[in-house]
């Protein structure tokens, strides 16, 4: 499309991005002058129908939130035929932001504000009744006055469910996801630490799939036999990241969601205590021990 093209009221600026059958635009509408991002996704034949699935899902699910750090929804417009729908337009916030692996922190400092800062909007979600489900570097912006925006909540869906496909991103993943069991809110805790291990390490963790032709459940004895072996800890492949926000990784990194830390506010709390260690050296560090861990 060229920047003189419309969808229905909205005029093309520019095109900013694709995805899984879906094309992002910022546009004008052509009535208020207000300046959006809007998300297209045209109906070609029937295997397009998940795809506009998706986006009403997404749609109905990003409504419920109100967080800085999550990306506002304005409206889903249905673009109809012959009394049928054969497109999709969301009209979303336009973030001015560039996404995480394209702007990496120039500090360990900056990472874990950056870090904290998806914490919180997870957290809220959370608290909605919501997971986001795919959690990475490139579904996180990062905007001119040190904010971040998540985006992307084609995964998103309530806590508790089940998925009848194997979705999300390989190296981010958590095992219950290549696996079809449920995504709660410690998918996100998964998702969250192999982010931060990628931001520190550059290196993703192996994805733990089932094996071909088997769809049973996440199979134990994997670590004792050798099949699924543990990432190394971050501190040990790049010795400059401290040993508390290590530690703070590979507690979410567990292939066992119930060795991950007990919820969202526990990360968001412990990366409060990270960072305050990280502006104050000379102070003694403290331990994290475990999921009662809290601010004062």
């Amino acid at each position: 499309m060229s920047p003189a093209q419309k969808i229905g009221n909205f005029t093309i600026l520019a095109k900013l991005g694709e995805g899984a059958e879906s094309h992002i635009y910022a546009v004008q509408d052509s009535k208020t002058k207000q300046v959006w991002a809007l998300k297209h996704v045209v109906r070609e034949d029937d295997k397009d129908a998940r795809f506009i699935e998706q986006v009403e899902r997404e749609y109905e699910i990003g409504t419920k939130f109100d967080h800085p750090s999550l990306r506002t929804m304005l409206k889903l417009i249905r673009h109809r035929r012959m009394f049928k729908t054969h497109s999709v337009s969301l009209i979303m916030e336009l973030v001015d932001g560039i996404s995480l692996d394209q702007r990496l922190p120039t500090s360990q400092s900056k990472a874990v504000e950056i870090f904290r800062l998806v914490a919180e909007g997870l957290l809220h979600m959370h608290g909605r009744g919501y997971v986001h489900a795919d959690i990475k570097p490139t579904n996180i912006l990062l905007m001119e006055d040190d904010g971040v925006k998540i985006i992307d909540l084609g995964q998103a869906c309530l806590i508790g469910t089940v998925k009848k496909r194997i979705q999300g991103t390989p190296g981010y993943m958590a095992p219950e996801q290549a696996h079809r069991q449920a995504i709660t809110p410690k998918t996100d805790i998964y998702n969250l630490g192999a982010m931060m291990y990628w931001v520190l390490v550059r290196e993703v963790i192996p994805t733990v799939m089932p094996p071909k032709g088997s769809d049973n459940a996440l199979f134990s004895g994997a670590l004792d036999t050798g099949e699924i072996k543990p990432p190394v800890p971050p501190h040990v492949k790049n010795p400059k990241v401290h040993p508390l926000l290590s530690r703070q990784i590979m507690d979410c990194v567990q292939m066992d969601p119930n060795d991950r830390p007990a919820s969202m506010e526990v990360i968001v709390n412990r990366l409060d205590l990270i960072r305050d260690v990280l502006e104050n050296p000379a102070d003694p560090a403290p331990e994290i021990v475990g999921d009662e861990d809290t601010r004062e």
